[in-house]
């Protein structure tokens, strides 16, 4: 594919958080509480509800290191290098990371028509903040008019930066999802992980959510689940701290599947519990969750399916498959991923600009070369632009 005759929409982008983004709109008094900044050795660190937060290295990000520096890495290391020898190179910080209209310069230049945008920092804070959900709900409030006033949630018709949303406190995310929709969100954004509410911790699809869930289902706005800190527990085989893994030190862990696994039991928990037979119009991306859990997941399905007969109103891979787009890993195998969800259920995303990404967005475009052209325009360009338009109930 050495040309395409459109420009396709780039559904996993990023933003690297301004320093105020969590402060800028929070009343300092709430600071404690939330989020601050703090100086230890001369290095700029978040204080998270009062805890010294380590999950980056450097949260002001500059310098940074390069978009797609591990790209060699994820493509299997044929120079046999060690990790954070990748992470040696660094660079003041770009103005694109920060800026919306220098980001479209940028889009421009990548050939990209647009993207979706995603918190850097904003999707591991939940989990530091799980036992205060009042403080979970003060400090996305805070973030999201940040979001708003430096990205836009519709800027311009080319970047659709999403909202983050937390079910720790029910009635918040309905306001906020109504604040959201106000302002021409496309999409929401939480974490893969069963929520912490005052009362304990609840499965997101538990009917005391349902009233967030219906609106989400009458708006027809797409709800996004997103790489972040889940919380999973290694179990005692590995250290639990979210922080990079290549930072030094590193060795094989299983930490490195959990943000698979948070995604997996996310997706199906949705559909065992009923979620869409309730809400039929609900729509739901995973997107930098990875993939390769899904033939294991529609497995489970299958059987769970003949165990318990009369229990699902149809196949509940049917289901899932009516419901759920998927954005593999670029590394994962995307032919694979449309042989068990269909080529109108996958979504073309690059990272982009984090280590894990491509150095370029349409460096992976050569992976759908294997597809028909109609195939290839439904990946790239057609399905996010479906998911982007709300289709109210």
């Amino acid at each position: 594919m050495a040309s395409l005759d459109f420009q396709p929409f780039d559904c996993d982008n990023h933003y690297y958080e301004a320093l105020d983004a969590f402060t800028r709109h929070l009343n300092p008094m709430n600071g404690p509480r939330c989020v601050q900044w703090a100086e230890v050795d001369g290095r700029k660190y978040h204080v998270v509800g009062g805890r010294l937060s380590r999950a980056v290295v450097n949260p002001t990000f500059d310098p940074i290191a390069k978009p797609g520096a591990m790209y060699d890495y994820f493509r299997g290391n044929p120079d046999g290098r060690q990790p954070w020898e990748f992470l040696t190179e660094r660079e003041r910080i770009r103005p694109c990371y920060r800026d919306r209209d220098e980001r479209i310069t940028t889009l421009d230049e990548f050939g990209l028509s647009a993207v979706w945008m995603f918190p850097t920092l904003g999707m591991l804070y939940e989990e530091v903040l799980k036992e205060d959900p009042g403080a979970v709900a003060l400090t996305f409030t805070a973030f999201n008019r940040w979001v708003l006033e430096d990205w836009g949630f519709n800027y311009k018709g080319r970047i659709f930066a999403a909202p983050y949303i937390s079910l720790a406190d029910v009635e918040w995310a309905c306001q906020e999802l109504e604040w959201a929709l106000d302002n021409d969100a496309r999409t929401v954004v939480m974490r893969a992980a069963a929520p912490t509410t005052e009362l304990g911790q609840f499965s997101p699809f538990d009917e005391r959510f349902d009233p967030f869930w219906a609106r989400v289902n009458e708006a027809g706005i797409t709800v996004v689940i997103h790489a972040g800190d889940s919380g999973y527990s290694s179990q005692g085989y590995a250290n639990d701290k979210f922080s990079s893994a290549f930072s030094g030190g590193f060795k094989p862990s299983i930490r490195g599947f959990a943000i698979e696994r948070a995604a997996s039991d996310f997706i199906i928990t949705s559909v065992f519990e009923k979620l869409f037979d309730r809400f039929p119009n609900i729509r739901m991306a995973s997107v930098e969750n990875g993939s390769e859990f899904l033939g294991d997941l529609q497995s489970k399905l299958t059987s769970t399916h003949h165990k318990m007969p009369g229990y699902f109103a149809e196949h509940p891979v049917e289901t899932l498959k009516r419901h759920w787009w998927i954005n593999p890993f670029w590394e994962d195998d995307v032919e694979e991923v449309a042989g068990l969800m269909g080529t109108d259920r996958v979504l073309f995303g690059s990272d982009w600009p984090h280590i894990e990404a491509l150095p370029n967005p349409l460096d992976g475009v050569n992976d759908y070369k294997q597809f028909a052209p109609a195939d290839q325009k439904r990946i790239l360009l057609d399905n996010v632009t479906s998911l982007n338009s709300r289709t109210p109930a």
